[in-house]
């Protein structure tokens, strides 16, 4: 399989929102909830991340085809701390960004608090919820388990998720954030790739017969595989063990997100540890270098420097995926 010549569309940030919008709305969202998943998947594009940003809207679109909500969301436990929040079905963008901004608000009264969300499905970027929690001066925590995608080493069929994990940590300037699944693929990049035509990389696949694969449809009816070996494996199962934490076990998706947030002056003032941790990355990136490097990158400020780059001079996406979005928009009403 080789991958086609592709026609690419540049848009600018603002007529990508637009665009955005009024392709979820055409798949059914309100206004307001439009506005969140477009928000969030536009940032995404905007950081680099292509498979996440717009040409997610049309998995989304697939998906919600099969499934639609069973009621509004609800808190189905709280304390002053904590929080468990039933999506009843709704979208992870928006449940997990819903749950975000309740953990900021108890952990900025109360120094700490911790959320579960179940029931729901397709969250995002991690990145674009632990980047919030640093905004508002706090340490947060993500994690997520998700329905089976990945093959245990040496299983033949998908047994855990992606399992995704992220950090956000508040400096003197951008927050420093790690993001990463404990998969070697990400299955929205899959689809992307599958949308492309394009091959996966060696030893990252199997198909649905436990067989090496670069096909991504064939992965797609198969397995992704930890990174990292064993190594992945032991983390993913961690993220599995927050998951029953947050509360995977009572929806029908079988997924649970974690969040954390904390405030760093439960230790010490919080700009001694914006000081402190932006003095430890300054050393990090002043390491001597090897030969032919030209710099050493801490985790995420490539992304933040493309998406200012991009927010000035737009974004690009596949011509065919900009024609589908096009006729997703042609159904939004007002």
């Amino acid at each position: 399989m080789q991958a086609p010549d592709v026609q690419r569309r540049r848009l600018t940030a603002g007529q990508a929102r637009d665009l955005s919008v009024r392709a979820l709305r055409g798949i059914g969202y309100s206004p307001a909830q439009a506005g969140v998943l477009a928000s969030h998947m536009l940032d995404a594009a905007l950081c680099g991340y292509e498979y996440s940003g717009l040409p997610k809207i049309l998995n989304l679109a697939e998906y919600r085809d099969k499934r639609q909500p069973a009621g509004p969301m609800r808190v189905a436990h709280e304390t002053p701390l904590s929080l468990m929040l039933d999506a009843a079905g709704h979208n992870g963008m928006l449940a997990v960004q819903d749950a975000t901004e309740r953990v900021i608000a108890k952990a900025q009264e109360h120094g700490f608090a911790v959320a579960g969300v179940y029931n729901s499905w397709m969250s995002g970027r991690s990145a674009y919820y632990v980047e919030q929690i640093a905004q508002a001066g706090l340490i947060g925590l993500h994690t997520i388990s998700s329905r089976p995608q990945v093959a245990p080493p040496g299983g033949a069929q998908a047994a855990l998720g992606t399992n995704p994990i992220a950090f956000g940590f508040p400096t003197l300037a951008d927050p420093l954030v790690i993001d990463m699944g404990t998969s070697a693929l990400m299955f929205t990049d899959l689809a992307l790739r599958a949308r492309r035509g394009e091959l996966l990389p060696e030893g990252v696949a199997i198909d649905a017969q436990g067989q090496p694969t670069r096909d991504p449809v064939a992965a797609s009816q198969g397995a992704a595989l930890p990174f990292g070996g064993y190594k992945g494996f032991a983390l993913a199962l961690a993220m599995q063990a927050l998951g029953v934490f947050a509360g995977s076990g009572f929806g029908a998706e079988g997924a649970g997100y974690l969040l954390l947030a904390m405030r760093p002056d439960l230790m010490m003032p919080l700009e001694r540890y914006r000081a402190d941790l932006s003095a430890n990355l300054a050393r990090v990136k002043g390491t001597a270098r090897q030969p032919g490097v030209h710099e050493i990158r801490i985790p995420s400020e490539h992304a933040f420097a493309r998406r200012r780059a991009n927010q000035r001079d737009g974004i690009e996406i596949d011509a065919d995926i900009h024609e589908a979005l096009q006729a997703l928009a042609a159904r939004c009403r007002g």
